[in-house]
């Protein structure tokens, strides 16, 4: 019980990116740049969506889920990330502000693993049965779709973070990170870390290869039934409909996986707080560019909306 009371007592603090101001001022302006392209960017794609009666489709609707996610996702991390960049890694953040960011991270991004999946499904049907479309993907089902990845992120999050906040953690309270992230916590406890280690690696296997494994056999299905499309046209639509789901897949699970699926014993801060830049802030500025680059009724979309403004 006193392990308990001392461990919800200490604040944690992140390690600064450098010791220089200067060069601390510049990574700032970079993330706070990134972090507003991101949220316009995926705020428009669900304004457009929501606004145009012709994107009221399941592909659409989940895509539109998808930004709003994203805009979440990044908001649970940026704020803090943004205000330590100015203090010199000053801003001290308490045991369950901690625990709450690393919640509302693995919640929103387990989520978006999931939905990654559905939009692999929703695609393998449109393409691999175009005349039952409708009929398969009703708006309840659609709904029901969301409602489970929402609740699959939730239900992992609660997981993971009981597991690694459960720990007692003593005297070393710097986060070699930008954010709670679980390998970088875990490295500050006091106390024999290699169960939680295993089982976050196991989770994390599972959360993720699920996911990749549907998304992978929706695309074998799917491969396969536009390579019998007789026009080149026909391929070329139908292709283009999933490479920019393809591209936001290769993006997302390659950095978590690698963040999540290495060994323990290759870990290295530094190398962890770089790649989480990328998926933290980067992919979710990727994310609407892909998707309204190589999708002709959201770039027209688009277009229209901006003529009216």
């Amino acid at each position: 019980m006193e392990g308990i009371n001392k461990t919800a007592k200490i604040q944690f603090f992140f390690r600064p990116f450098s010791t220089d101001p200067k060069i601390q001022v510049v990574i700032f302006v970079a993330f706070l740049v990134m972090y507003l392209t991101s949220l316009s960017g995926n705020a428009t794609i669900a304004v457009v969506v929501q606004i145009n009666h012709s994107l009221h489709t399941p592909m659409y609707f989940f895509l539109a889920n998808l930004a709003v996610l994203e805009i979440f996702y990044t908001s649970s991390i940026a704020p803090l990330a943004l205000a330590n960049l100015l203090s010199m890694g000053k801003t001290p953040i308490s045991t369950t502000g901690c625990a709450t960011q690393m919640f509302f991270f693995v919640f929103l991004g387990g989520a978006d693993c999931v939905l990654l999946a559905v939009m692999a499904y929703d695609r393998f049907v449109a393409i691999c049965y175009p005349l039952r479309y409708t009929l398969l993907m009703s708006w309840p089902l659609c709904v029901e779709l969301m409602v489970g990845s929402l609740v699959l992120g939730f239900l992992l999050s609660l997981t993971l973070t009981a597991l690694i906040f459960h720990l007692p953690f003593c005297d070393n309270n710097e986060i070699y990170h930008f954010y709670c992230d679980m390998p970088a916590i875990m490295r500050l406890a006091c106390a024999d870390t290699h169960v939680h280690e295993t089982a976050l690696y196991i989770i994390s296997f599972i959360v993720l290869s699920l996911p990749l494994s549907l998304i992978s056999i929706s695309y074998i299905f799917i491969v396969a039934a536009i390579l019998q499309i007789r026009t080149a046209q026909g391929r070329h639509r139908a292709f283009s409909t999933c490479s920019s789901h393809i591209l936001v897949v290769l993006l997302q699970y390659g950095c978590t996986s690698f963040i999540y699926l290495s060994p323990s014993s290759s870990y290295s801060p530094e190398r962890d707080r770089v790649v989480s830049v990328v998926y933290t802030f980067i992919t979710p500025i990727l994310n609407p560019l892909i998707y309204s680059m190589r999708n002709k009724e959201l770039k027209e979309a688009l277009r229209k909306a901006l003529r009216k403004d």
